[in-house]
């Protein structure tokens, strides 16, 4: 039992570790759900994402989002699988 215990609370500490971050809109996005689901990706840059965003407009392509400041090529690269582009709703 003891043995059953202490594998059920190691499985439950790697959960967090299978958790894959999953397809986000940088249009829509919030800093938050930006920083959460992008790797390479914190708090600091999903905000900066949001300001350029707000600044300069929707971005287009994926590879816009690297004109943000703190966000590089690679960054889009590793993120290519998760990145949205949807066009903006019309007022």
């Amino acid at each position: 039992m003891k043995t059953y215990l202490k594998l059920l609370v190691i499985a439950m500490a790697c959960l967090p570790l299978l958790a894959f971050a999953g397809p986000v809109d940088i249009n829509s996005a919030d800093a938050e759900t930006l920083s959460a689901e992008l790797d390479g990706v914190g708090l600091a840059k999903a905000r900066a994402i949001v300001e350029y965003r707000k600044k300069y407009g929707p971005f287009k392509t994926a590879e816009d989002l690297s004109l943000v400041k703190g966000i590089g090529e690679r960054t889009v690269e590793i993120n290519r699988d998760n990145i949205r582009v949807a066009a903006p709703k019309k007022k």
